[in-house]
C-alpha cells in the first residue's frame, strides 16, 4: 500500500459518511445490446464508415480500443452505487470509468466533462478530473504543487489512487465500485478502498465508458440507488 501521510483510511472513511437505504441494483448493460446508451467517437463524425468501437460480445460489452471515444448512458444519475467487472483479455492496458458526464468533448475534443475513475492496469482508482475538480485528502502530496492543479490539458488533473496491488492480472476480471453520493465519489477495486473525493464540482451526470487504445470486456454494469446518508 502507497503511504498515507497524515491521513489513514479509517479516518478518510468516518470523513466520508456512510450510504444507507438503497434500493435493487439495476442494470445498466442488459447483456443483449446497446439500448440505454449512445456513442460519441469523433473519428465517426467524419468518416461514418468508421465502425464503432463499441460493440456486443458473448454477453459482455466491449470497447475495441479504436477510434478513441466514449459510450454514454442515456440517463443521468446521482447518489449512487455503480458496480463494473471488467478484465483486459490480452495484454494490460488502458480504460476508465466516468461519472458526472455533461458536456461532451469538453477535453482535447475528445473527453467529455466528467470525473474518470481510472482502469489503467496498475492505476486502477485514480482519479482524473476533466474540465471540473475535486477534492482529496493530502491533496498536494497526491496532486503536486497547489500552482498547477488544474482540469485542462495544460494541469496537473490526475490524482493517484491510495493503494498497490489491488488489481487482478490481465485476463482475470475486476470489479471496480464507485460511489456518488451528493459531492463525494468513493472507488473500490475488488474490495479495497483506493480512492476518495469530496466537494466534486459536480453531483449528477451521465456515466461512460472510454474506448482508449486498449481492448476491454465489461460483463457487468450496474447502478444501485443510494436514497440517503448516514453521517
Amino acid at each position: 500500500m502507497k503511504p498515507l501521510p497524515h491521513v489513514c483510511l479509517a479516518a478518510m472513511l468516518l470523513l466520508a459518511g456512510t450510504p444507507a437505504a438503497r434500493s435493487q441494483a439495476l442494470p445498466l448493460f442488459n447483456g443483449r445490446d446497446l439500448t440505454g446508451w449512445h456513442i460519441d467517437v469523433p473519428a465517426m463524425d467524419k468518416d461514418p464508415s468508421v465502425p464503432s468501437p463499441f460493440i456486443v460480445r458473448e454477453g459482455n460489452l466491449v470497447s475495441l480500443a479504436k477510434p478513441g471515444g466514449h459510450i454514454i448512458t442515456d440517463a443521468s444519475h446521482e447518489n449512487y452505487r455503480l458496480r463494473v467487472e471488467y478484465r483486459f483479455p490480452g495484454k494490460p492496458g488502458n480504460c476508465g470509468v466516468l461519472v458526472h458526464v455533461s458536456t461532451p468533448r469538453a477535453l482535447y475534443g475528445m473527453f467529455p466533462k466528467s470525473i474518470e475513475c481510472q482502469l489503467l492496469h496498475a492505476n486502477a482508482g485514480d482519479f482524473w478530473c476533466i474540465a471540473q475538480d475535486i477534492t482529496v485528502p493530502d491533496m498536494e502530496a497526491r496532486r503536486g504543487p497547489k500552482e498547477n492543479w488544474g482540469v485542462d490539458g495544460k494541469k496537473l488533473r490526475r490524482i493517484p489512487n491510495l493503494t498497490d496491488n489491488s488489481e487482478k492480472p490481465p485476463g482475470e476480471w475486476n470489479t471496480m465500485v464507485v460511489e456518488c453520493v451528493a459531492d463525494k465519489i468513493k472507488v473500490w477495486v475488488n474490495g479495497d478502498l483506493v480512492n476518495y473525493g469530496y466537494d466534486c464540482q459536480a453531483s449528477r451526470g451521465q456515466i461512460a465508458l472510454q474506448a482508449e487504445g486498449s481492448e476491454v470486456e465489461f460483463r457487468k454494469v450496474e447502478l444501485t440507488q443510494i436514497s440517503a446518508l448516514t453521517e
